[in-house]
């Protein structure tokens, strides 16, 4: 059977669920505006169609207007010679070496404990702290490492450990942020990164089966306790701003699926709000703006604030979800590395195990779809936890304020 990629156009908006958000129009602040906390740009500087690495495209080329096409902040790192490295952009200071897989409580004990580099304030780190340290210049192909998607000039990054029987890939790392809903057979979820095959997923708290703790690595992190916090302001032209990152979003997809190319190039032509420098955002850019404390388990939403706007679609077995949503980054897997795109998930990042579809890894995970492919012939079901692919994926524009 073939199913259908569905859309209703319904908002995700709640009017009774606008908070703390203002919603005064805002004209475009000058340049000696600040900003609470930039985002780290991705470290992608090579181009790729869906099939191969290309030049540098020009304006108007096809896949013109991928990740590497703008240059953000790039990454700077400083060791410290303590133990710690320190983000020169984002002024969050980390462990250098995780040490051995441990459980989600004893993370939170040894943070509280620790007393590393002579601070005291030492935290497990949340989700969007943690993958602040992600870098796209890493590739993998299925459970092998190739290239890691940290900076291993800095941080110690182990692999999963092949001689007890795990994958070089279970090499996960622990966040603070908990998902708001279940995932599997309702298993109480952490959500993860795993910088050895560039995701972020939900991990179970406690092992299937057995019902012990889990373990996974862990690298505790200090200062900027700002960084991650959105402070959104609805411009009633289209356009949100976040006055924490310097960003400002589409308020409303336009309600049309499309493969990465198709995508890529809408973002360039978008005019909106008087702007016409809009883009299709990057991996950390567009995980930026996921809210993790909502989820169509919990709140009947997608994973982002009531002030966006958000398509509805129809999963595999009629239900209600959420779209995915494209980034120009290239995710480097499998025997084509160059095929595949990073999407945000905003609704239930959804699989079919044994039959049966389920959220597997969570509303606000990070993973990857092929760039191209007949829309007839999806959705498909990938992978040992059955990932469903689109392939045919929204778009939320964003553009740098200043």
């Amino acid at each position: 059977m073939i199913f259908i990629y569905l859309l209703s156009i319904v908002s995700c908006s709640n009017n009774n669920d606008i908070s703390q958000e203002n919603n005064t129009d805002t004209s475009e602040s000058p340049s000696t505006e600040t900003y609470s906390y930039p985002i780290v740009d991705t470290g992608v500087f090579a181009f790729y169609s869906d099939i191969n690495t290309i030049s540098s495209p020009s304006n108007k080329d096809a896949f013109f207007g991928q990740d590497a096409t703008y240059s953000g902040s790039q990454p700077s790192y400083t060791n410290n010679g303590d133990g710690t490295i320190t983000d020169n952009i984002t002024g969050l200071q980390w462990e250098q070496d995780m040490g051995t897989k441990i459980t989600f409580t004893d993370a939170i004990t040894k943070a509280t404990n620790s007393t590393l580099g002579n601070y005291i304030d030492w935290r497990v780190p949340t989700l969007k702290e943690l993958y602040s340290l992600i870098l796209f210049t890493g590739q993998v192909k299925g459970e092998v490492a190739i290239d890691f998607f940290i900076d291993i000039n800095y941080f110690s990054q182990p692999l999963g450990d092949t001689s007890i029987g795990e994958r070089e890939i279970d090499a996960q790392t622990w966040s603070s942020t908990e998902y708001v809903g279940l995932t599997m057979n309702a298993d109480a979820t952490v959500f993860g990164v795993n910088f050895i095959d560039g995701r972020i997923k939900g991990y179970p708290k406690y092992k299937p089966g057995s019902g012990a703790a889990n373990t996974m690595y862990f690298r505790m992190v200090r200062g900027n306790t700002d960084y991650g916090k959105n402070n959104f302001v609805d411009n009633n032209d289209g356009t949100i701003s976040d006055l924490a990152t310097g960003l400002m979003w589409q308020k409303a997809d336009d309600e049309i699926s499309r493969n990465w190319e198709e995508s890529l190039a809408y973002a360039e032509e978008l005019s909106l709000g008087n702007k016409s420098d809009w883009r299709l955002p990057n991996a950390k850019e567009l995980q930026s703006i996921a809210d993790y404390t909502r989820s169509p388990q919990t709140t009947n939403s997608p994973a982002i604030n009531p002030l966006f706007e958000c398509s509805e679609i129809t999963d595999t077995n009629g239900n209600k979800n959420y779209p995915f949503y494209w980034t120009g980054t290239s995710h480097l897997d499998g025997a084509n590395p160059y095929s595949s795109a990073v999407y945000i998930a905003f609704g239930e990042g959804q699989g079919e195990m044994s039959g049966v579809l389920m959220d597997v890894h969570g509303a606000g995970c990070q993973r990857s779809d092929p760039k191209s492919g007949n829309i007839n012939d999806y959705p498909q079901f990938f992978g040992p936890q059955g990932d469903v692919r689109y392939v045919y994926n929204y778009v939320r524009c964003v553009r740098t304020i200043n």
